[in-house]
C-alpha cells in the first residue's frame, strides 16, 4: 500500500485522491474490501470523520459500496467504470455481445501489429489455462481464464485508453461468460486461431478470427433466446 500522510488543508479532497489512486492501481481489486475506517484513519494521519466523508464521496461516485455490518467494497476502478457498470447492468446480453465484438475485433488487429514476446507468452498462457479449465470441467476457473485470454489480447494493443475501457467492461463480460447456458457456447468456439494470428503478426487474420469467434457466440445466443420456453 502506498498511502501517505495527508498534509495540506483540503484533507477530504486529498484522501479522496489517495483512495481513488489505490483503487485505480488495483491495490484493492473490484469486489474486494477496503481497509476499515480506523485503519485508513491511522494510515493517512487524519480523523475518522475525514475518512468517512471521502468514502461517502467515492460511494456516491460509484467506486465504493458500503454494506452495513460488513464493510466497504470496491465496485469500480473509476467514475467512468462505475457509469459503464451501471449502464451495462440494464443492457440486454445481445447488446453487450455486439459492443464486445466491436472492442475485441479492433483489439486483435492492433495486437497483431504491436505484440511483444511477453504479450505472446501471456496470451498463450491464458489460452492454455482456458483449455485446461474446460477439460477439467471447472466452471469458475474457465470463466476467469476465458476473460484473462481476451484481456491479454487487449493489453497487447498497448493502447491504454482501449485497455481501460475493456477493464471497465470486464465485470459484465464475466457475468455473460459465466452464465450457465453461455459457457458451452464460449468453449465450443476455438480461440487458438486468434492467438496464432496475433503471434504471426497477421492483423487481418487476427481480426477475422476474433470476429468469427464472437459472431458464433452472438448467433448461438440469439438462437437460444428465440427458442420457445
Amino acid at each position: 500500500m502506498t498511502l501517505r500522510t495527508a498534509r495540506r488543508s483540503s484533507l477530504v479532497d486529498q484522501v479522496i485522491d489517495q483512495l481513488r489512486g489505490e483503487i485505480a492501481a488495483g491495490a484493492w481489486p473490484v469486489g474486494g474490501k477496503i481497509p476499515p475506517e480506523p485503519v485508513l484513519s491511522e494510515t493517512l494521519g487524519v480523523g475518522r470523520n475525514t475518512v468517512r466523508e471521502a468514502v461517502r464521496a467515492l460511494t456516491h461516485a460509484g467506486l465504493l459500496e458500503s454494506r452495513q455490518g460488513d464493510g466497504t467494497y470496491v465496485l469500480a476502478t473509476s467514475e467512468m467504470s462505475g457509469a459503464v457498470r451501471r449502464r451495462l447492468e440494464t443492457a440486454e446480453l445481445i447488446e453487450i455481445l455486439e459492443v464486445r465484438r466491436g472492442l475485441e475485433v479492433e483489439a486483435a488487429r492492433l495486437a497483431a501489429a504491436r505484440r511483444t514476446e511477453a504479450d505472446i507468452a501471456a496470451i498463450g498462457a491464458a489460452l492454455a489455462e482456458r483449455d485446461a479449465a474446460w477439460a477439467a470441467g471447472e466452471h469458475a476457473r474457465f470463466v476467469e481464464a476465458d476473460l484473462a485470454f481476451h484481456t491479454a489480447v487487449v493489453e497487447a494493443t498497448h493502447n491504454q485508453v482501449l485497455t481501460d475501457l475493456y477493464r471497465d467492461f470486464a465485470a459484465t463480460l464475466r457475468a455473460s461468460i459465466g452464465a450457465a447456458g453461455n459457457m458451452l457456447e464460449h468453449a465450443d468456439v476455438p480461440h487458438g486461431p486468434i492467438a496464432s494470428a496475433i503471434e504471426a503478426g497477421d492483423a487481418p487474420a487476427a481480426a477475422l478470427a476474433t470476429h468469427s469467434c464472437l459472431d458464433q457466440i452472438l448467433r448461438s445466443t440469439e438462437k437460444r433466446d428465440a427458442a420457445p420456453v
